[in-house]
């Protein structure tokens, strides 16, 4: 299976959130899942597999085991990305232009916006002769553009210039008499322009996932941070093998680049929610959870800073990472990062044995890094985890670059994970239950 053409055409299939969710979806029910809805009762039996989304943003997709359940086997990823969220169809105060209005969404490289062609993703909520429903679109066309200002009207701007996002960053939409965004977009559903009542939507930009290098060493693609590890990990949970005592559990947030304090964010209540009904599926008392609960570990899956060719000196001198290394396990003192020396070593020993390279990155002492979706989801589930990622370039740029090995080896990893057969036997030991000719385990 090629990962990376894989993973490509899901960059391509997601310029939004709820884009993002839709094709994980598609993808788990052509491997046999159940959609569940969070309104409905849940019959689902030992063995048996589903999912279910929140708010249309993330999604939460287990295998049931075939006999007692023990732990939960989870990896986490997000759907969201640095963009631009529009407010409405357009802004005034510049005669002869139409602009939308639009306000900034996570923290981005501004001018790696402007000069690029855009169009708009997301979901509009339309009347119906019933209530009120949802439907997603995707502009598929060149668009729209944030114009950058002449060098010769700011001669200075190579020395460095601030881009406000109400004042510089504000996109053009047309001219003067142009069709408006809600025409277009009621053209597109195929309403009237009267039935559309509210929308989240969102700009992204139309470049298309790329393979770069002479011996194609790098790929090219807006949304790769972290849209390439919702897919790796993605692929490893689809091909890992069951383990009858092990329930396993593939995690999509939205909300990582605000902070995640959304009922469909990691802060939210969605998986702590999902554990406690599958617990009782499996007709699991409260002891009984708490216990399952004690013995499970989770991937928190988000990408790292690569070493950069041209200022390597912003990396730490040491802990380094570069694309086609393996995978990154992400480390840092004040806990940004969930990683311990025990859930290190853990998933260190699962790679090896899977032949998977891993690396180790942490931030300069003196450069604090970024949060991830591990030390809050932490907060809802008190597991084990390791922060785990795919060294990348650009990050938060409207464009990013990253390793062409690196998907296939994070998927490889994640599907050892789920397939591993280890058990937490005391606080702070792991047993490996892989029988040797001596019939004796490996102990971490």
């Amino acid at each position: 299976m090629n990962t990376l053409e894989h993973l490509m055409e899901y960059i391509e299939k997601s310029p939004s959130p709820y884009h993002a969710v839709r094709s994980a979806a598609e993808l788990l029910e052509g491997a046999g899942f159940s959609r569940l809805e969070e309104t409905e009762p849940w019959s689902l039996g030992p063995g048996q597999s589903g999912y279910v989304t929140r708010d249309q943003s993330s999604l939460i997709a287990f295998r049931l085991p075939a006999e007692s359940l023990e732990s939960w086997r989870m990896t986490a990823a997000h759907s969201d990305t640095p963009t631009f969220r529009i407010k409405s169809d357009c802004l005034s105060g510049v005669p002869g232009y139409i602009r939308l209005e639009t306000e900034g969404y996570g923290g981005m490289n501004r001018s790696s916006w402007l000069d690029r062609p855009l169009t708009v993703a997301g979901r509009v909520a339309v009347r119906t002769a019933r209530g009120v429903e949802t439907r997603l679109i995707h502009i598929d066309r060149d668009l729209l553009t944030i114009p950058s200002l002449a060098i010769h009207q700011l001669r200075d701007v190579n020395k460095g210039h601030e881009y406000n996002l109400q004042k510089d960053m504000q996109p053009l939409w047309g001219l003067e008499g142009s069709p408006s965004l809600t025409a277009l977009l009621a053209r597109e559903l195929q309403v009237e322009e009267g039935d559309i009542l509210s929308h989240d939507l969102m700009l992204y930009p139309r470049q298309r996932a790329v393979v770069l290098g002479p011996d194609g060493e790098f790929f090219q693609a807006p949304r790769i941070d972290d849209l390439a590890c919702a897919y790796a990990t993605l692929e490893g949970f689809l091909h890992a093998s069951p383990l009858p005592h092990v329930g396993q559990i593939w995690c999509l947030f939205d909300s990582e680049e605000v902070g995640s304090g959304t009922r469909q964010g990691a802060l939210g209540s969605f998986l702590p929610d999902v554990l406690e009904r599958l617990g009782d599926l499996l007709s699991l008392d409260g002891q009984g959870k708490r216990r399952a609960l004690a013995g499970s570990f989770l991937l928190s899956a988000d990408n790292g800073h690569a070493v950069h060719p041209n200022i390597a000196e912003k990396a730490d001198p040491e802990n380094r990472v570069y694309p086609n290394r393996g995978v990154v396990i992400k480390k840092n003192a004040n806990q940004s990062y969930t990683t311990t020396g025990l859930t290190q070593a853990l998933f260190a020993a699962i790679c090896q044995q899977a032949s998977v390279p891993v690396q180790v990155f942490a931030n300069r002492a003196d450069e604090p890094g970024g949060s991830t979706l591990g030390n809050l989801l932490g907060r809802m589930v008190s597991v084990p985890m390791v922060d785990i990622g795919m060294a990348q370039l650009s990050m938060h740029a409207a464009v990013e670059t990253a390793g062409s090995q690196d998907p296939a080896w994070m998927a490889q990893a994640c599907a050892a994970f789920f397939s591993a057969d280890f058990r937490r036997t005391a606080d702070g030991c792991y047993q490996f239950q892989e029988v040797n000719e001596r019939h004796d385990t490996q102990e971490l």
